[in-house]
């Protein structure tokens, strides 16, 4: 599946949708590592960006995504709309996050 076919958007402009899917999702749940703790509080005592949970975030939200796509392509979609991530704490240093969207299967818009 390629990206430019996954929208948060309710429609692919230049593409017709002729079947829905329904909803498809990737979901990861994450802890951070006492190290990464450590790391994190040293540099929160210097303020700006944490990189090591900035990173973190981007792993995780990365994987959740290609999740979300494999569920996409199992149904035979070949495009998601209406994408959204979400994110909960479990618990104290665990926390779910999940990508999910609408499946469906587009075409592209014939002119005139």
């Amino acid at each position: 599946m390629q990206d430019a076919l996954i929208t948060t958007a309710l429609e692919l402009p230049g593409y017709r949708i002729v079947k829905s899917l329904g909803v498809v999702r990737g979901l990861t749940v994450r802890s951070r590592s006492i190290a990464g703790n450590i790391a994190g509080g040293i540099q929160s005592l210097f303020g700006g960006n944490i990189t090591i949970y900035t990173n973190l975030c981007e792993r995780t939200r990365s994987e959740t995504y290609q999740l979300m796509c494999q569920h996409a392509r199992q149904l035979g979609a070949n495009g998601v709309i209406a994408m959204r991530y979400d994110a909960t704490d479990l618990m104290a240093g665990l926390t779910e996050v999940l990508c999910y969207g609408t499946a469906v299967v587009v075409e592209p818009e014939q002119p005139g």
